[in-house]
């Protein structure tokens, strides 16, 4: 069993190993936000500005159809944002340097929400910068900290092993496709 990704029109799809998914949260900082505004289009964000997010190990996925789609767009140069070009989906985020054993993708990009929910629990469980919500929002301070710990110790257990792959990066090292350096859109209603 695999856990089947694509973008909303279909085009781009891919795959996880289940054993690659290990945390589930929901984020509500200002560049999650100003990233579904930039995208645009329905249901990127929950009704308080959050975005589901699983914490993938990005060596535990691969692409398996319309990977010519891939585009990639930051607004710091630190985090890479990846989405389908063919219909502006949000596929998932990157570190810049692939040494970093991480991927948050997009829940929205799930074939089967019933995955998700068996692997990585509900969404709202964990929740990260709840202060920038749009609405009141619940923290989650110790369910952060274990969620913050498994990310950590994914992406250091990488790194030890010298683990790079990655559908996002070249054998090189170097982002699939040049990341296009944006501005946040103004901070007007979030995109729900």
């Amino acid at each position: 069993m695999t856990v089947r990704i694509q973008c909303r029109c279909g085009t781009v799809q891919g795959e996880i190993e289940p054993s690659g998914v290990y945390a589930r949260l929901t984020c509500y900082c200002r560049d999650c936000q100003a990233w579904a505004r930039w995208l645009g289009g329905p249901g990127l964000v929950d009704d308080r500005g959050g975005s589901d997010v699983l914490a993938v190990v990005p060596a535990r996925m691969r692409f398996t159809r319309g990977l010519e789609q891939l585009r990639c767009a930051t607004f710091s140069g630190r985090v890479l944002r990846w989405y389908a070009a063919c219909c502006r989906s949000p596929l998932a985020n990157t570190a810049a340097d692939p040494k970093v054993q991480y991927a948050g993708v997009l829940a929205t990009a799930v074939v089967s929400p019933a995955e998700v929910q068996a692997l990585a629990g509900p969404p709202g469980r964990v929740v990260a910068n709840h202060k920038s919500a749009t609405g009141p929002v619940r923290a989650t301070p110790l369910a952060l900290a274990g969620a913050v710990v498994q990310v950590g110790s994914r992406i250091i257990g990488g790194r030890l092993r010298g683990v790079r792959r990655s559908p996002f990066f070249d054998d090189a090292g170097q982002p699939l496709r040049v990341p296009e350096r944006i501005s946040p859109p103004p901070a007007a209603e979030a995109v729900r």
